[in-house]
């Protein structure tokens, strides 16, 4: 285990030794269980002390000039940003589930949520009794919209100021520990989102205690950029990453908009963290994953077909394409993809990174080509697709029901890992909207923005006016965004989870066992405008995806094999979806290389399975 430099550490010879970077402080006192130390400067800007504290027992830190600050690296708070700290044992938690290793990416559909909206009560705890409904829709893997601690009580999760504190709204550290333990009980898996690309506006005190900490000549949209090659900064996100995985024994992570992570050392950032978390969990299936604007290539290539550094990247061209269609709107990030839709849906379908930066790959080895088709995530709808459009609508009010399914089919049955938002599986018709917590200059500030936002996803409807948004600092939004459970109790509700349901049994039946052989070869096949048509080839057979997104009248390419499923529209030229499965269409098989234990490849989890 690496050790770690952040944050409160208990000794095995009983008491706590507490450090914290602050180079611009000549003197910081511990203020712990109603004492004050003056805790040791080192000259490398740490300051530290071990004492007789215990798990439990409250702490801060005081500046020379007065000032009280929480640590940092805090795994647990009090109450709110600005008040105490706590002393967290993460070996007192007992594992219920402590031998699950996770399961192979090839299995993996993701079921993004935000806790705080997910059930009425909004909490780790609360959650859990969700978990079989999922488990029960063939789910294997959670994803939790960031949990680390951000000012106020409500929001979206990516305000985070102390990074190591899951936010106390929530829950306590053993009720997310409870909350994993229950998911691998049910045969899922969990990851968690993180943001390392910057900090919330309210409660982030490093600024004031290490200037260092961030790049004032570099800039990202959220303010300084932080300064990724100073060594007490890597490893404060390093740790970060390390907690999460191996504390609470998270099976992966989704980092946030990675290319605003700007590192100039000889071994970036995202490699350091990536290589540093894998080596910490052996025998588990981790799995790292990207949301990069510049769908850098080098981030995910593969050894002898196992994961180098990240598993996965979100897939935002295969969305914008199908919203265009589905959608017909054409304004803010859809604008780009009005010439040649289908074109554009059809490699993203296929091989995604269709507007990768190629100028811009930089980061690790040469990226490869071609990589896997499972190295994309695939959606339809996402926090991001719906929270930032004007209302919060959903797709399901936005579209044709039998476009939406061919949608939905093509999401599940192509081989990317797809990904649904909460609420998708029964057709939740309530709105996700952007909600915060500040107040003052900073909440007028966020309600000025939310035009602007409106406008890149999609715009105002005709019939709506600028004094119709909702109003992202009241309550209302944040009720308003929960999920409305008993939707899933209806008749329409029970079809639609019938609908995923029988889609993931499929995935499991012929999509998995495909993405656990190499190579697969994509295929684009001519046709007319309207159609998409995909072969993947591989040793084991060819997958036939054949698709009519736009009612276009011409016959498909041939679909021969075994039919897997199929829709279509009555009485319509479309829309209408086929996939099949051809076992005489095969390519030669590598060898795999001696160095790669094929176990690695094909290994199952050791958890329950979702699917037996």
């Amino acid at each position: 285990m690496t050790q770690r430099s952040w944050g409160p550490a208990l000794e095995e010879d009983g008491g706590v030794t507490f450090r914290l970077w602050a180079p611009a402080q000549e003197s910081v006192t511990l203020l712990v269980d109603g004492r004050e130390i003056p805790m040791q400067r080192m000259d490398d800007g740490w300051h530290r002390l071990t004492t007789g504290a215990k798990a439990g027992d409250r702490y801060a830190f005081r500046l020379r000039d007065g000032t009280t600050l929480p640590d940092p690296a805090a795994h647990a708070q009090v109450d709110d940003v600005h008040g105490l700290s706590l002393v967290v044992d993460h070996e007192a938690y007992t594992w219920k589930n402590a031998g699950c290793t996770g399961r192979p990416w090839a299995e993996a559909v993701l079921y993004e949520l935000h806790v705080g909206t997910f059930t009425p009560d909004g909490t780790f705890r609360a959650a859990i009794d969700r978990l079989p409904h999922l488990r029960a829709l063939g789910i294997t893997a959670i994803e939790l919209m960031p949990v680390a601690h951000f000012a106020g009580r409500r929001g979206w999760g990516y305000d985070g100021v102390l990074l190591h504190a899951p936010h106390p709204a929530y829950g306590t550290p053993d009720d997310l520990k409870a909350l994993i333990d229950a998911a691998h009980g049910q045969g899922m898996m969990v990851l968690l989102d993180v943001v390392y690309n910057h900090f919330g506006p309210v409660g982030n005190m490093l600024p004031r205690i290490a200037p260092d900490f961030f790049h004032p000549e570099r800039h990202t949209p959220w303010g300084a950029a932080i300064a990724f090659d100073e060594p007490a900064v890597r490893r404060y996100f390093i740790e970060n990453a390390l907690q999460w995985v191996v504390d609470y024994r998270f099976d992966g992570l989704r980092l946030d908009a990675t290319e605003q992570i700007e590192d100039e050392s000889e071994t970036h950032l995202l490699i350091e963290l990536a290589e540093t978390v894998r080596a910490a969990a052996p025998g588990r299936h981790i799995h790292l994953a990207v949301e990069d604007q510049h769908s850098r290539k080098s981030l995910l290539n593969r050894d002898g077909g196992i994961v180098g550094h990240y598993t996965a990247g979100w897939n935002d061209e295969f969305h914008h394409a199908l919203h265009v269609i589905a959608t017909g709107e054409t304004g803010g990030y859809y604008e780009n993809f009005l010439d040649d839709t289908i074109g554009t849906l059809r490699e993203a379908t296929a091989k995604g990174f269709v507007r990768a930066d190629r100028g811009k790959d930089r980061v690790g080895p040469a990226p490869q080509d071609p990589l896997p088709p499972d190295v994309n995530i695939n959606f339809l709808q996402n926090h991001d697709q719906i929270g930032n459009r004007a209302f919060g609508d959903r797709l399901a009010r936005q579209t044709d029901p039998d476009l939406l399914k061919v949608m939905t089919a093509l999401l599940m049955l192509s081989p990317p890992v797809p990904l649904l938002f909460m609420g998708d599986e029964y057709g939740e018709e309530q709105p996700f909207q952007f909600f915060a917590d500040f107040e003052g200059e900073l909440a007028r500030a966020i309600k000025a923005g939310r035009e602007a936002e409106a406008e890149k996803f999609g715009g105002l409807p005709d019939d709506r006016a600028l004094s119709d948004l909702p109003d992202p600092l009241c309550d209302q939004t944040f009720e308003r965004s929960k999920l409305d459970w008993s939707r899933a109790d209806t008749p329409e509700g029970r079809q639609q989870m019938a609908f995923i349901r029988d889609l993931t049994g499929l995935r499991q039946r012929h999509i998995a066992p495909l993405l656990k052989t190499r190579p697969i070869e994509p295929h684009i096949l001519p046709a007319e405008d309207g159609i998409v048509a995909i072969d993947w080839r591989s040793p084991g057979g060819t997958l036939l995806l054949r698709a009519n997104l736009m009612e276009a009248s011409g016959a498909p390419p041939a679909l021969p094999g075994e039919a897997i499923y199929r829709f279509a529209s009555h009485g319509k030229a479309g829309p209408w979806i086929s996939i099949a499965f051809d076992r005489t269409q095969r390519i030669s098989e590598p060898k795999v290389p001696s160095a790669v234990p094929t176990e690695m490849i094909f290994e199952r989890s050791s958890c329950i399975s979702a699917t037996s």
